[in-house]
């Protein structure tokens, strides 16, 4: 019989991200019909508490246990799933309104809790139970069915005497046997799949009699079988639980640190009658709304909160950003005009007021804020890469290209400059380069997708042979918001339905993550529209495709079409981008962190942990170096030192050039990438790739592809393991792994082809690939970078690239 010791569950906090949505995984109930649920794509663990009511006396004891868990754990809001013997609805009114996650369903027994479908761990509680400590560890468990065994002769908990009927249990569905376990009671649990927990963390109180106070570190108190007429330690601490409603959220309002969206909404709202809410509260809400693209409920708060006020410069900046995303961009300037009076808030209402002037074409305006955010603070990062992004602009309208506008292609996309993502820098040279051999400004008219497309936009666009709107994965509601399209081309519905230049949405993808909440109305909207006007329609993966193809009439499906993201066939693009000669013994490793607790949820600590144990065994192989493509990323590399002692060197991809960060993803062995662009860019160029994957993008782009075991997802249980297999086998047999790579990109390049020629119906452009013959590779252009570089001129045909 194996002996068991108690388990540590210790480790890092869970990621969190103030502007994302809750890093719980939702159910598709009506509190949460509005978030995007992909985590059958992502791997992502869905976590619930199961409670089960045996009666109505009971109920007293699950609302003890919802307050409990509410003001011991304010950050945290997980389903609260009810099962109950067939009482009726109205039973739980009391309960739903302590918490908003509550799903009371009926059940046989306690057992259900083993047989909870749709979660991959349970905790299972009882009604005698309160919460008096962070629940944070118990989420972070991933093996077996936690629990705290009964104890031994010697007042020890032993596991050979399993483990109480009452108590607490964390059950991992991946382990449990449901039709041995779904009627056995839980003392029945093998000794082999259990996890012996501290005791602290169901502390019987029938241990304290009536006199000993509660130890402090004792997480949960569980109050079975004790006595109704106690009045020691141990019952007045439960009874700091026994509160009426006003009470309760008086008391959760009050508590100190960060509060779950989800309860704070629930909790505050709607304020009771009286008394003003503090505005600090009032604003917090409103952040809450506008993380979730509610900015119309945002600024519904906000403008009572300031009528008559001033001196409330962060609410009006709260309040002007808020308008901004709904395009009301005169009160928007008001009130960010309105914060700057306040020296705590300037720079960041000045950045925001330099962001909403280049948004509406006004340059001279952006960069001048951008100065006056400067001289409040030279220290501001937001003021400064406006004053750089603007000065810029101004530098470069100062010239005109040599050839006529009616001879330019126009461009919509996301131009990124300074220290933004390198995958964004890179794309839309790719996207230009499909199209003509020069990629820069004489035969491309650029137009970044942010700014208004105002009357003088429009008059632009059809002056140009055609308008590409593409790539990257531009449907996405939280990045630059706006009320005219709900996603990032910044149109409005009429001034869209007056573009006479041929129109090609190409390669752009559907980029919501799994679990976000965002307004579907307005996108779907603005999205039937932009198909109808469209002459062509394609989406970067075949997910993005069937996402679209949901929000659209049936009449509008079947002009969505696939078309790769450009930088999966970089090397048909350009023939430098042949086989090296030589590849540097290295890999690769990226990871993101942008809307982290949408990416990690509770298992950024197992990730993290994982990701050190891989590293290890891979760098027997190959140096690991990482890849930044954004600064934020290389949290990673910080975390990881901290964590687990390792160092890696770091490649900052956001301040090389296109051609340098080609070069680097061509040259190394192995890129593991959790960004999309560090997969796509490397494959592009022909090197293999293992994507960690926590966004749905990354497993759509495999599925393309048809190598769905080239990722492994951040929740993996073994992802250090397998990660550290794939990528060993990777480097043991290189040479087949690029040839996979190779083959797999002919398809890609197949498809492209097809589309280009539908294209050239509507630009009037030439075919700058020639036609390929029998036995021969496409004919391949060296394009010119956006930035400018000057290249040798290509000749007519090229060889093609080494396969």
């Amino acid at each position: 019989m194996t002996t068991h010791e108690s388990t540590s569950v210790t480790g890092p906090a869970s990621v969190s991200d103030s502007d994302a949505a809750p890093v719980s995984d939702p159910v598709p109930d009506p509190v949460s019909a509005s978030a995007d649920d992909r985590r059958a794509v992502t791997g992502k663990r869905r976590i619930a508490f199961a409670v089960y009511v045996a009666d109505a006396g009971q109920l007293p004891g699950l609302q003890a246990l919802l307050r409990s868990l509410a003001l011991t754990g304010p950050a945290l809001c997980e389903d609260v799933v009810v099962l109950h013997p067939g009482l009726p609805d109205a039973s739980f009114d009391a309960a739903h309104r302590l918490h908003p996650r509550l799903i009371p369903r009926t059940a046989d027994g306690r057992h259900d809790v083993f047989r909870l479908d749709g979660y991959d761990t349970v905790i299972a509680l009882a009604p005698t139970l309160v919460v008096l400590g962070s629940l944070d560890p118990l989420l972070r468990l991933r093996t077996g069915v936690a629990a705290v065994p009964r104890p031994g002769p010697d007042g020890v908990p032993d596991p050979r005497n399993g483990i109480p009927d009452d108590g607490l249990l964390v059950i991992q569905a991946q382990d449990v046997d449901h039709c041995a376990l779904s009627a056995a009671a839980p003392r029945d649990i093998p000794e082999s799949l259990l996890v012996p927990l501290d005791s602290r963390y169901d502390f019987r109180a029938l241990r304290l009699g009536d006199d000993l106070a509660v130890p402090e570190d004792v997480v949960v108190l569980n109050f079975a079988g004790t006595p109704t007429s106690w009045t020691g330690p141990a019952q007045e601490t439960r009874t700091r639980f026994d509160l009426d409603d006003e009470a309760f959220r008086a008391a959760y309002l009050a508590l100190p640190g960060a509060k779950h969206p989800d309860l704070l909404l629930h909790l505050a709202l709607p304020f009771p009658d009286g008394a003003r809410p503090p505005v600090d509260l009032v604003r917090q809400l409103a952040e809450i709304h506008r993380g979730r693209g509610h900015h119309d409920r945002a600024v519904a708060l906000l403008a009572e909160a300031v009528a008559g006020r001033p001196d409330l410069p962060r609410c009006h900046e709260t309040l002007g950003v808020c308008l901004m995303a709904l395009s009301r961009y005169e009160e928007a300037e008001t009130h960010l005009l309105l914060a700057t009076a306040s020296p705590d808030f300037a720079p960041r209402a000045y950045g925001q007021l330099a962001r909403l002037a280049w948004l509406l074409g006004r340059t001279e305006d952006a960069r001048g804020y951008a100065l006056a955010g400067l001289e409040s603070d030279p220290a501001d990062a937001n003021c400064r890469a406006w004053y750089a992004r603007t000065s810029e602009t101004v530098a470069a309208g100062a010239t005109s290209p040599d050839i006529p506008a009616g001879e330019q292609l126009a461009h919509v996309a996301l131009f990124a400059d300074g220290e933004e993502n390198a995958g964004d820098k890179v794309l839309p040279e790719a996207v230009r380069s499909c199209f003509t051999a020069d990629t820069g400004p004489d035969r491309w008219h650029q137009q970044h997708a942010h700014l208004l497309v105002d009357e003088a936009g429009l008059e632009r666009l059809n002056a140009r042979r055609a308008v590409i709107v593409g790539g990257g994965g531009l449907f996405l509601p939280d990045t630059a918001p706006n009320g005219n399209s709900g996603w990032q081309w910044n149109i409005p519905d009429d001034v869209l339905a007056r573009i006479t230049a041929p129109l090609a949405v190409f390669a752009v993808g559907y980029n919501v993550f799994d679990g976000q909440r965002y307004r579907r109305e307005r996108f779907a909207a603005s999205l039937r529209a932009l198909v109808e006007r469209s002459a062509f329609f394609g989406l970067r993966n075949h997910g993005s495709v069937a996402r679209v193809r949901e929000l659209l009439p049936a009449s509008l499906r079947e002009k969505v079409r696939y078309q790769p993201c450009p930088t999966t066939v970089a090397r048909h693009l350009d023939p430098r981008l042949a086989e090296p000669a030589v590849r540097e013994d290295t890999v690769l490793l990226n990871c993101a962190y942008d809307r982290a607790g949408l990416r990690f949820g509770h298992d950024y600590g197992h990730f993290l942990a994982e990701m050190a144990a891989a590293i290890r065994a891979i760098s027997s192989s190959a140096e690991v170096r990482y890849a930044a493509h954004m600064p934020a990323d290389e949290r990673f590399v910080d975390d990881l030192r901290r964590e687990h002692g390792l160092t890696l060197p770091v490649e900052p991809l956001y301040l090389l050039s296109n051609d340098a960060i080609r070069d680097l993803y061509r040259r190394t062995r192995l890129v593991i990438g959790m960004r999309g662009h560090a997969g796509m860019i490397p494959f592009g160029c022909g090197t293999p790739i293992i994507s960690l994957v926590s966004h749905p993008k990354l497993a759509y782009f495999l599925a393309d592809i048809d190598r769905p075991d080239w990722g492994v997802s951040v929740h993996e249980r073994a992802l250090g393991a397998r990660l550290a297999e794939r990528a060993l086998a990777v480097l043991a047999d290189h040479p087949a792994a690029v040839a996979d790579v190779h083959d797999r990109q002919r398809a890609l390049w197949s498809v492209t082809r097809d589309n280009l020629a539908r294209l050239r119906e509507l630009t009037g452009l030439p075919d700058p690939f020639g036609e390929p013959g029998p036995g021969t590779g496409p004919v391949v252009p060296a394009p010119r970078s956006a930035a400018g570089e000057e290249r040798p001129a290509p000749s007519l045909r090229t060889a093609p690239p080494t396969p």
